[in-house]
């Protein structure tokens, strides 16, 4: 194990005074007592760990919770129907649960800035890392801009003269201004941000179970039968059989675009507090949330309405330009089409503060990844600058220009550019998956090769190195049909081509490119750098002053603070 490096301590109190033993620049080298000091190490870098179990849990929420759970899934119903909606959903969550189970035992032992994108670079291949990081960066980029393109189209439920360009201008601004003050400032602001896409998952959730027993305005208690009139399966593209695959795999294709998770979670990793606690904790949620939150969503949003309702089938076509009271969400149609008053506006209202989070979750991991970038040097050098509260700012001011994108409501279609925007980053996405894939396997090799005991580790995943074998093969065949309809005869045009694959053409050029530049090499099992940053964060953790608490907790300790907090301003005044 190498020596452990520089780093520095801040004082608990004025009154703490640790024992230096020597200074360079600035920094001193220091003897920490843990009953003197707040060990505050942080990094090797400038990011600081300011994130607690409540807000990591949340962030993570609203990172994976997006546009899709409540808009964009209606996609997958239209193609497959209910049935193959479920059933895609299902498999697709089980295969993200494997590649779940490799990113949390990488991520837990080594919660490094970066995450995975780091990872690939020193247990694969530089050039993997300078791939892995620009696709996931590319990819975080423009999801801000999609999610801005969305809420667009839920503003129209209330009027069509909303000004699009307000509307983007608007939540440029916000953006920015919420992610350039201290992380702990932005965990609390998503906190709250991703608690309202929590009450929004249980009112839809609600809503299903007691409409569908009866409890509606109709008195119709139509239970499962959109399963059998228009039926469970649809036809897609084609007839028959053939047609009813094809409609799960567009289904299919919609599961890849919703689900998400252990990327989040692992971009993360730098700036938590206790991170091989939390983050282990976090990662072992993520199961539940997969099956909660994903699986729930494709069978409630089967439930309440039929592939082809006509309102439904308007929004997704641009016929009615998503305009007027055609809604976006296929929970607020479904509510509309029972008569169901007030709640509409309630979920719509909700559902515009759960895309807003998400767009400002994805800008936070843009920005993150573009700084892992800088680190390892595959970016320009100044975008290593942060502020004295640890904000990579010049990595923020690129990441904000790519939500200007959105201006492209302002000639087109909301719903059209959202669907541009989702062939754009599905492709990445399940490139990231793929990765990560790679990236465990190299890691596993090296763990077998070094003697290195994973069973030790703060996170032990079964089933390895098969599952992520499993994930893997499966994810390089939805990466390589995704687009197949575009080859199907008399459907072939370049933009489609371009829009499906776009980032499968990119990924040669940036790996390829990267390696012949810098003449890079695959690492060997016995040569990958299982040390890294590892002192760093050992350190970290042994000079943790802080009571390790769990979610709850924390989350009763933030009420007592708050109703402490009134208690004074009202004995005050």
């Amino acid at each position: 194990m190498s020596d452990l490096k520089t780093y520095e301590v801040h004082e608990k109190s004025a009154s703490a005074s640790p024992v230096l033993q020597g200074k360079d620049e600035g920094i001193y080298r220091t003897e920490t007592q843990v009953s003197e000091t707040r060990g505050e190490i942080h990094n090797a870098d400038q990011l600081q760990r300011h994130l607690g179990n409540r807000q990591l849990q949340l962030i993570a929420i609203g990172g994976s919770i997006g546009t899709a759970v409540f808009v964009s899934i209606s996609g997958g119903l239209v193609k497959g129907g209910p049935g193959s909606l479920l059933l895609a959903y299902m498999i697709y969550t089980c295969m993200l649960g494997l590649v779940n189970n490799s990113m949390a035992e990488m991520s837990s032992y080594m919660p490094v800035t970066g995450g995975f994108i780091r990872m690939a670079g020193h247990w694969v291949d530089p050039a993997m890392g300078f791939w892995a990081g620009w696709n996931f960066f590319l990819y975080e980029a423009i999801l801000v801009p999609f999610e801005i393109s969305a809420l667009n189209l839920v503003l129209k439920f209330w009027s069509d003269h909303i000004p699009v360009a307000a509307v983007v201008a608007v939540c440029i601004v916000l953006y920015f201004c919420i992610n350039v003050f201290v992380v702990k400032a932005y965990g609390e602001a998503e906190f709250w941000l991703a608690l309202g896409k929590v009450i929004l998952i249980f009112v839809v959730f609600g809503f299903t179970f007691i409409t569908m027993v009866g409890g509606n305005p109709l008195k119709d208690a139509y239970g499962f039968r959109y399963w059998k009139n228009p039926g469970a399966f649809a036809e897609h593209n084609t007839t028959g059989t053939l047609g009813r695959f094809e409609g799960f795999l567009g289904c299919l294709w919609s599961a890849a675009f919703t689900v998400v998770g252990p990327e989040c979670l692992s971009m993360l990793s730098g700036e938590v507090k206790l991170p091989r606690t939390y983050l282990k904790n976090a990662f072992k949620v993520t199961y539940a949330r997969f099956a909660f939150f994903f699986m729930g969503s494709a069978l409630c949003v089967g439930i309440v309405i039929p592939y082809n309702d006509k309102t439904l089938l308007d929004v997704l076509s641009g016929a009615s330009g998503g305009s007027g009271t055609a809604a976006a969400s296929p929970y607020v149609i479904a509510m509309k089409n029972l008569r169901i008053s007030g709640l509409p506006h309630v979920v719509n209202a909700l559902l515009c503060t759960s895309i807003f989070s998400a767009g400002n979750a994805y800008c936070y991991y843009g920005t993150r990844s573009l700084y892992g970038l800088a680190l390892e040097g595959q970016a320009p050098k100044f975008l290593k600058k942060c502020t004295k509260k640890g904000v990579p700012v010049y990595c923020l001011l690129v990441t904000i220009c790519f939500p200007f994108l959105g201006f492209l409501n302002v000639s087109s279609g909301s719903a059209v550019v959202l669907n541009w925007f989702i062939n754009l980053i599905t492709g990445a996405q399940i490139l990231n998956y793929i990765i990560i894939c790679v990236t465990y396997l190299r890691f596993y090799a090296a763990t077998k090769a070094q003697g290195v005991d994973r069973r030790s580790m703060p996170y032990y995943g079964y089933f390895q190195p098969y599952g992520t074998w499993i994930a893997m093969i499966f994810l390089i065949l939805v990466l390589g049909g995704y687009g197949y309809a575009t080859f199907l005869p008399g459907n072939f045009t370049i933009e489609s081509l371009f829009t499906y694959y776009a980032m499968v053409f990119v990924a040669p050029f940036l790996y390829f490119g990267w390696k012949l530049t810098k003449k890079t090499k695959i690492f060997k099992a016995h040569e990958v750098d299982l040390v890294w940053e590892k002192s760093y964060i050992d350190a970290y953790e042994s000079s943790f002053a802080e009571e390790r608490k769990g979610f709850w907790q924390e989350i009763l300790e933030m009420l007592m603070c708050g109703m402490k907090s009134r208690k004074q301003h009202s004995e005050y005044a």
